[in-house]
């Protein structure tokens, strides 16, 4: 264990991100920077007084060049989403935050993995990926991984199986557009809809699944938990340390990040996720998953939206 990550931005989420990895293996330097210095420097020595119980690591409040080195940099800069508020009302503040940012940690670290978490995040991989002068396989937007874990948390208590044993994935925007492609959705190489039958004839207690009840739950975790407790960082940071681990690894995994579209299932030019392969050179491709025609209809309405968006926003 030896790599490098920074972390831009020490708010709720990035602070938990900082914190997670201070608890696992997944990297023996760890540089959090911040604006706010006095809050940088307190969430520092607070996460650094814990790890006297786990091998040493570093953990220290930097400046961006400081990041020099780093294996990966995480950008979670950005003014929370505020109760009621939808991630695409927060684009031109978070753009102009991100084109200040870009420059000094892409000078600092040009070789890193830049992992975009920021909100609205499609929209923040996008801009990033054009200001940033980087090669786009360096740059992976969180996408819809926490999405994602959200639908297998619910299926996994819908049919009371293991989440491990869940494959389903969410496409398309992380906000109001995603959806489920439920023609891949599967538990242990069988469709959801067999797997109801499978259950019920093994004496299970299930019910049928509502799909879009299912989705509603998706896309309405995150507002639910910022209306109840003011922000979400826990399973986003969890989310997001597993991507740190993925592209730290040996070899290659697929999940459902964003990134820049050419040409898959006909669309161009804006970030969203779908199934993508990526490892230890960053994106290396989106891996073709079958949908019927309306769930690649679904897809392109979620890009559709993302570019109104992208077409309002100033990027100079």
């Amino acid at each position: 264990m030896s790599s490098k990550i920074t972390i831009i931005g020490a708010g709720s989420v990035g602070a938990t991100i900082a914190y997670t990895l201070s608890n696992e293996d997944i990297a023996s330097n760890i540089v959090l920077i911040d604006i706010n210095k006095q809050k940088v420097e307190g969430e520092v020595m607070d996460i650094a007084q814990g790890t006297c119980f786990r091998d040493p690591i570093s953990i220290v409040a930097g400046e961006y060049e400081d990041a020099k080195g780093s294996d990966i940099v995480i950008i979670t800069s950005g003014i929370a989403r505020k109760p009621g508020q939808t991630r695409i009302e927060l684009t031109q503040t978070n753009v102009n935050i991100m084109k200040s940012i870009a420059p000094q940690i892409v000078k600092a670290a040009p070789d890193a993995l830049y992992i975009i978490v920021s909100n609205p995040v499609d929209i923040m991989t996008y801009v990033f990926t054009k200001i940033s002068g980087l090669p786009e396989n360096q740059i992976i937007g969180s996408g819809t991984i926490l999405d994602t874990a959200r639908l297998r948390c619910g299926l996994s208590e819908h049919f009371k199986v293991s989440q491990k044993n869940i494959h389903a994935y969410v496409f398309g925007e992380h906000g109001d557009t995603s959806f489920i492609p439920w023609t891949g959705a599967y538990i242990s190489g069988v469709s959801i809809n067999e797997y109801y039958e499978l259950a019920k004839s093994l004496g299970k207690d299930v019910k049928e699944l509502d799909k879009e009840a299912m989705l509603a739950y998706v896309q309405k975790s995150g507002g639910q938990i910022i209306a109840k407790k003011g922000a979400t960082f826990y399973a986003v940071s969890k989310a997001v340390c597993k991507l740190c681990g993925i592209v730290l690894a040996s070899s290659d995994s697929v999940a459902t990040v964003s990134s820049m579209m050419h040409g898959e299932y006909g669309i161009e030019d804006v970030c969203l996720s779908t199934l993508t392969l990526v490892g230890p050179n960053g994106i290396q491709g989106k891996v073709p998953m079958r949908m019927n025609q309306k769930e690649i209809e679904q897809l392109k309405k979620s890009a559709d939206a993302l570019k109104e968006v992208i077409a309002q926003i100033n990027l100079d």
